[in-house]
């Protein structure tokens, strides 16, 4: 045996090393043991205009979609899609993946509601112009 091996500061030292240890492996699985997260408001929203945008941020992924479409994510993990609307009810599914393979969805409902207060675009119609043949003097 050690001559060392029952002093007491040793074994303190031991204890606050190997706990360092399982603390950073702890730091570094984090991303096997919780996978990829998505954080997104959620639930029904209603809205007024039809050309939004969609952001939020995601952790832990190599890839993220938005109704199939892979799209673009800062380094910080922010992204900000713009997003067309059709009349009614729009559902958004993001969906994301880690390097693992592991993969988790949000799915946000919006409703488009044109504002009635807004002044609608009316397309102009013209009858067409009866011609007599006769030239005016």
């Amino acid at each position: 045996m050690l001559p060392y091996s029952d002093n007491r500061l040793t074994r303190i030292a031991l204890v606050a090393f190997f706990l360092l240890i399982l603390g950073y492996a702890y730091f570094e699985a984090r991303g096997i043991l919780y996978g990829p997260r998505i954080n997104v408001p959620t639930g029904q929203t209603e809205v007024h205009e039809r050309f939004i945008h969609i952001q939020g941020t995601a952790d832990h992924i190599a890839a993220i979609s938005m109704n199939g479409k892979e799209i673009a994510v800062t380094e910080a993990g922010a992204f900000d899609e713009p997003y067309l609307l059709a009349l009614g009810y729009n559902r958004i599914i993001l969906e994301a993946r880690d390097k693992y393979g592991n993969k988790t969805s949000r799915e946000i409902g919006i409703t488009y509601v044109p504002d009635p207060a807004s002044p609608t675009t009316k397309i102009a119609t013209t009858s067409p112009a009866t011609s007599t043949g006769a030239v005016a003097p």
